[in-house]
């Protein structure tokens, strides 16, 4: 398949009217609706604003390239847009782009589709092609030196020719797999020939593993790059010198980075998870280590199980509380299905999913299996989510000492570590443990905690909401943010629902309340922020938190306190109201099935945002614009 088979004049914008960048995404997304590429514009555009939220694909050199891959796409397209004066897009480099290519794909996309829309980002590293879009006066013209291109570009993907007697290795990710990891591949590729150097990329994309570096490749390589900002396979590079940064550094610094793997700057990568280098400081490699960052493995994985069953339960709770159950008078069929299906199979999943990646991301894939057999323990046992937090963090640093204690083995037994050795005894260690050691005392815990929080008078229950809303506006998204978020999962799965909508409400009112005081309190935000304003209305709606980062990072001395009050305020009201909240996550789509007055649960939500947006409005000082701007 072709670029230009996705790539149409329909799809073409050679004079883009849009000032900013949530316009130039609007427009883009207009012409892929019109032309029929989409069923569902607001599906894709929150697709579009998920991906910019992880980071901009404004990625220098004039190039913008936001794309998604969404249901919301009935048939995989590229939109071209170009912008003769430029437009702010929140590049790399700061400066601002002129060609802008919209990818949208559908989660069903073939491996052809996927590697033509992802070959696009590959042209685009080429400058010369570049100047021949920018100066091309139709959009015959802009199809026809895509077509040029493609037949200039070789099939087959072979490792750098040089000279240079020194291999070095590269692998590229990003999370979505159609642009970035084929940019980041081109720009090392093009930088190592360009300064003779032998260089293989192996490309983590949405087709697949491309150009896969063989057991050969690593016992000859001089050193690795991972430009990647999603997992990749790391056991197979144990011994080798491991340079690890994300994917946009892959694009932005290629020089850099194969210099670095010449001089084998760069810490040696341990599959026990330590690391060894003359230069101790670059020894702590980012993402290898840290309580948080294996907490968040964990958790990550785990959402989709919680969200899809939370929601089905809450659905089945429409026909009654109790129609679920067959011997009850309200009893519904399908009540029942959605409370099995939901309840019975993915809630099940939920704990020892949540400990499998725990364990995964410290040791590694040997990890995986004991972290989900000592889950899956601490769920059948009663220890909930605490036993399966603990179960995760214990199978993963147990694998890892198996790891040690098994090191000193013979060479030839290497191959029987992954398949027997770490399996056996990673699995008996954690299960004997979480059977006589940890479980017992964990179940007596949570079930000392769901009796308290039963017991609560009012006042300690607006006291909680109040500590576990403002917990959610702390640090928008972090840690604070994370524990009490986890907390409120926590209480869903031993069946207290209240925490959780309170932790909702919280964590809504921060975008909300500063849209809402960017709308109102115009003179004291920057255009951008207006701009940005627009956007967090839905973030907001959706329970995203973290829109509401850039106002913080921008003037944390006085957004932070007026997001924490709001938030308090609504985590508060939630609790005076006795709204609960069965499913974890959703937003605005959910407030419909929760347990108490929906109406009142928006009000609380509503008193927040406004609480946060005069707060933040009277504090902050006005921001000094030309007038015509501000009556923009």
């Amino acid at each position: 398949m072709k670029i230009t088979d996705v790539l149409t004049r329909d799809t073409i914008l050679l004079n883009l009217q849009s000032q900013s960048k949530e316009d130039v995404i609007d427009e883009l997304i207009e012409k892929l609706y019109s032309a029929g590429k989409l069923n569902d514009k607001k599906a894709y555009k929150e697709a579009i604003l998920a991906r910019e939220n992880q980071s901009t694909t404004g990625i220098g050199e004039g190039i913008a390239i936001p794309h998604a891959k969404t249901n919301a796409v009935s048939e995989p397209a590229i939109a071209f847009g170009r912008s003769t004066d430029g437009i702010d897009y929140e590049s790399l480099d700061g400066q601002n782009a002129h060609l802008f290519f919209m990818i949208a794909a559908y989660e069903g996309a073939n491996n052809d589709h996927l590697a033509t829309l992802s070959r696009l980002s590959s042209f685009l590293m080429d400058p010369n092609f570049r100047k021949s879009l920018e100066s091309a006066a139709t959009e015959n013209e802009i199809l026809d030196a895509i077509d040029t291109k493609e037949k200039e570009m070789e099939k087959e993907e072979n490792p750098t020719s040089s000279s240079s007697k020194q291999k070095i290795l590269a692998v590229t990710a990003c999370p979505t797999g159609i642009a970035h990891t084929y940019m980041a591949a081109d720009a090392l590729k093009a930088k190592a020939k360009e300064i003779d150097v032998h260089l293989k990329v192996e490309t983590n994309g949405s087709s697949g593993i491309k150009n896969a570096l063989t057991k050969e490749d690593i016992e000859e390589a001089h050193a690795i790059i991972v430009a990647a900002d999603k997992q990749v396979e790391m056991e197979r590079f144990n011994g080798k010198h491991v340079i690890q940064v994300p994917v946009a550094q892959g694009i932005r610094k290629p020089q850099q980075l194969i210099q670095q793997a010449l001089d084998q700057d760069a810490p040696v990568y341990k599959s026990d998870g330590e690391t060894s280098n003359v230069d101790e400081k670059k020894a702590a490699s980012p993402g290898r280590s840290g309580f948080y960052k294996h907490l968040m493995s964990g958790v990550s994985n785990m959402l989709p199980f919680v969200v899809g069953g939370g929601i089905l339960i809450a659905i089945s709770f429409i026909f009654g509380i109790n129609a679920a159950d067959p011997k009850d008078p309200s009893y519904h069929p399908i009540a029942e299905a959605l409370s099995t299906i939901g309840g019975g199979n993915a809630f099940a999943l939920m704990i020892p999913v949540l400990a499998g990646f725990i364990a995964m991301s410290i040791a590694d894939r040997p990890g995986f299996a004991p972290g989900m057999v000592g889950g899956f323990m601490a769920a059948s046992g009663g220890a909930g989510f605490l036993g399966g937090l603990i179960a995760g963090f214990l199978a993963g640093y147990l694998v890892l000492g198996l790891k040690k204690l098994f090191s000193s083995l013979p060479q030839s037994l290497e191959g029987i570590k992954p398949v027997l050795l770490y399996p056996l005894f990673g699995i008996l260690l954690t299960g004997l443990i979480m059977m006589f050691i940890v479980i017992e005392p964990v179940k007596a815990l949570n079930d000392a905690l769901t009796l308290w929080l039963k017991g609560m008078g009012t006042g300690n229950l607006v006291f909680l909401g109040l500590i576990l809303g403002g917990m959610m506006a702390v640090d928008m998204g972090g840690p604070i943010n994370k524990a009490a978020f986890t907390f409120g999962i926590a209480m869903i799965d031993a069946g207290n629902f209240a925490p959780h909508a309170a932790i909702m409400a919280g964590g809504m009112v921060p975008p909300l309340g500063l849209a809402l005081s960017t709308t109102l309190f115009k003179k004291k935000y920057t255009k951008a922020e207006r701009e940005a304003g627009k956007t967090n209305y839905i973030m907001g709606a959706s329970f995203i938190t973290e829109g509401a980062i850039p106002f913080a990072a921008a003037d944390p001395g006085r957004v932070i306190p007026a997001a924490v009050i709001g938030s308090a305020v609504a985590g508060a009201l939630s609790m005076v109201f006795g709204i609960g909240l069965p499913a974890p996550h959703g937003g605005a789509f959910v407030i419909p099935i929760v347990n108490g007055n929906p109406l009142l649960y928006v009000l609380a939500i509503l008193i927040g945002s406004v609480v946060t947006a005069f707060i933040a409005g009277i504090l902050k000082k006005e921001v000094q614009e030309d007038k015509k701007e501000l009556a923009a």
